[in-house]
């Protein structure tokens, strides 16, 4: 199975990224001012950023829309958010 993993530091306290990440998740204008090639997001499962909760988002990858879900696994306040794609982005990546 391959694993790819992500990281980036950022200089600012923990409860302030995640309350910044939280304000961007929470409707499409917020999800949209986050980055210019973001079209939509909505949670058709569940309040934001909680877990069981299930996402739904479009956006430009590569020039192409893809329409993405994900459950949000686990969530650790101020430290750590864990989600896992869903059909059929599953299909692809874990």
């Amino acid at each position: 199975m391959i694993k790819l993993k992500d990281s980036i530091e950022v200089e600012a306290p923990p409860q302030k990224v995640f309350d910044w990440l939280l304000q961007r998740m929470k409707d499409k204008e917020s999800y949209q001012a986050w980055h210019p090639d973001h079209v939509d997001i909505l949670w058709i499962k569940g309040e934001p950023l909680q877990e069981g909760s299930i996402l739904y988002a479009e956006e430009y990858l590569h020039g192409d829309l893809h329409k993405l879900k994900f459950r949000i696994t686990k969530i650790v306040p101020n430290r750590v958010i864990e989600y896992r794609s869903l059909f059929p982005l599953s299909l692809l990546a874990a």
